[in-house]
């Protein structure tokens, strides 16, 4: 397997003024008005500006080589600034598909050309990446997949339907998996495509929440042209390449830290009126302690990661307990808003509370990865 990265040792002090950038820029970005913390902001908070700023500072593909655009720290460094951006409420939904597992996967798969395309647009925010992965009735089970691409002179075409796209409505392009073979085994056949979003037949419809919000999407592909050059790794291989693709997917922070922001304005709160929640104070300890414990794991997924593995049981882990803290956070958060009224937590509970039915399902469904988890420990 292609390790991701140069293999260079990130130090403290690296990490340490990684933290500081991103601190002094989400700082400075706040006190000029430009915007708000939010909870699942890597998800809900596309800002352009904002991730064209983070690459103009060299803060995207730091996992990656130097020559494709990165910064070739590894992904223990990228962990340090992807933790800051969420712990800031940052908008970052605009690069952070692309950057964390689109960008990873064609290091490791995609042909020489298709790096020296791809990447560079990636480091500098200039590609906004969305997954084609889940289908109608197929649910988490990805290997349920019926959309089928069939080889034509100079590339393939692609016909199906996906759903639940995040951001497919603001993307240049498309991560696609897709069946080009039909085989006894469902796991067997797929492969994987880079699709741009602008290529005649692909039409993206929207799927509008209960409070009015636009994330989510369906896209239709109706006799669509993928060039040869977009193909991802190896025809048939697709699923053996998605399974690690998903370690990135659900081996990072984001996983622990949707969250997050609410958590911090619950601590504001229970510290300006310490006497009227100390019951809850237990609690808190509680929930700061599950909160070590999983940064712990998810640096020990960045680590395997650097040193060439696909952690996918850990990441499962990860994604699994991470998910479970979020919404203990949530409902944490409701006790506080009883307890203590304030307006501004209100707010900030309200916007946790209308996400967090996406915390379970988005990345793998809870049975999907407890199966995975099963799965591979009995191999052991």
């Amino acid at each position: 397997m292609t390790a991701t990265t140069t293999g260079r040792p990130t130090s403290d002090t690296t990490v340490a003024d990684l933290r500081r950038q991103v601190r002094d820029l989400t700082t400075q970005w706040r006190a000029q008005g430009r915007y708000t913390p939010h909870s699942d902001n890597w998800m809900r908070g596309y800002d352009p500006d904002f991730s064209r700023e983070l690459a103009r500072r060299g803060l995207l593909g730091l996992a990656w080589p130097t020559r494709h655009g990165g910064s070739g720290l590894g992904q223990v460094a990228r962990l340090a600034v992807t933790e800051e951006l969420l712990r800031a409420g940052a908008p970052v939904a605009a690069h952070w598909i692309g950057e964390r597992q689109i960008g990873p996967a064609v290091l490791r798969h995609g042909s020489p050309d298709l790096r020296a395309e791809i990447l560079p647009l990636i480091a500098r925010a200039e590609a906004v990446f969305c997954l084609g992965m889940s289908e109608p009735e197929a649910g988490s089970d990805l290997a349920a997949v019926r959309t089928t691409a069939t080889s034509v002179p100079g590339g393939w075409k692609v016909d199906g339907r996906k759903i639940w796209t995040t951001g497919a409505h603001h993307a240049t392009h498309a991560y696609l998996l897709a069946r080009t073979a039909r085989t006894e085994r469902k796991h067997h056949g797929l492969t994987e495509f880079l699709v741009d979003m602008d290529t005649p037949g692909i039409e993206v419809t929207p799927i509008v929440d209960l409070a009015g919000g636009h994330h989510f999407n369906e896209i239709t592909f109706t006799d669509v042209h993928v060039p040869t050059h977009r193909l991802l790794g190896t025809v048939g291989q697709g699923w053996r390449q998605v399974v690690e693709q998903l370690s990135f997917e659900r081996g990072g922070p984001e996983r622990v830290l949707s969250t997050y922001p609410l958590l911090a304005r619950c601590v504001e709160t229970l510290a300006a009126d310490p006497a009227r929640a100390r019951d809850l104070h237990t609690d808190l300890g509680r929930l700061a302690a599950r909160l070590a414990t999983l940064r712990r794991l998810a640096l020990d997924v960045a680590r395997q990661v650097d040193a060439g593995h696909a952690p996918a049981v850990e990441a499962a882990t990860l994604k699994y307990l991470g998910n479970a803290f979020e919404n203990d956070v949530v409902d944490f958060a409701r006790r506080v808003c009883h307890h203590t009224p304030d307006p501004a937590l209100r707010t900030a509970f309200d916007q946790a509370l209308l996400a967090s039915p996406g915390f379970t399902i988005r990345g793998g469904a809870a049975d999907v990865l407890l199966s995975l988890i099963a799965k591979q420990e009995t191999r052991r």
